[in-house]
């Protein structure tokens, strides 16, 4: 039984090393990329919404900024989830699991905000620590409901 716990527990904390990975890679693009991608990904879901609404035009800038702190919310709802998971490997409460979980990625928003710092064209900002975490707060109690 140990020997599957330890297998099990072994391929979470590779998930969760995995996406931080991610996060720093997306992180890491400088600005113009970042924004490249961002722009892209706005302009596909326009034309979608105008081919769904026809009589509408979104406004770009704003939705831009929606996708961009939405995704922010989504890879920390994913993180929160992973990390939550792997936590659960172990003998603590549910209380125990909650808390250590968000510290670890409140603790990981803000050294990813604290890495854009250092890269060309981005800066670190509080908002989109309070987004990730909340963001990751909804994937921890995402997983406390799916194990009760």
């Amino acid at each position: 039984m140990n020997n599957i716990i330890s297998k099990t527990n072994i391929l979470s904390w590779t998930l969760i090393i995995l996406w931080m990975a991610i996060i720093f890679f997306f992180s890491h693009q400088p600005a113009t990329e970042s924004s490249e991608l961002s722009t892209g990904i706005t302009e596909k879901i326009a034309v979608i919404i105008q081919e769904i609404i026809p009589e509408t035009k979104p406004n770009q800038v704003n939705l831009n900024f929606i996708i961009r702190k939405g995704a922010h919310f989504g890879i920390y709802l994913v993180l929160g989830i992973l990390v939550a998971n792997g936590l659960y490997n172990g003998n603590k409460s549910k209380l125990n699991i909650t808390i250590l979980a968000l510290l670890i990625c409140v603790l990981y928003a803000i050294s990813d905000e604290l890495h854009q710092v250092f890269v060309p064209g981005r800066s670190g900002e509080v908002r989109d620590v309070l987004i990730d975490s909340a963001g990751s707060l909804v994937g921890i109690l995402l997983i406390n409901v799916i194990r009760k």
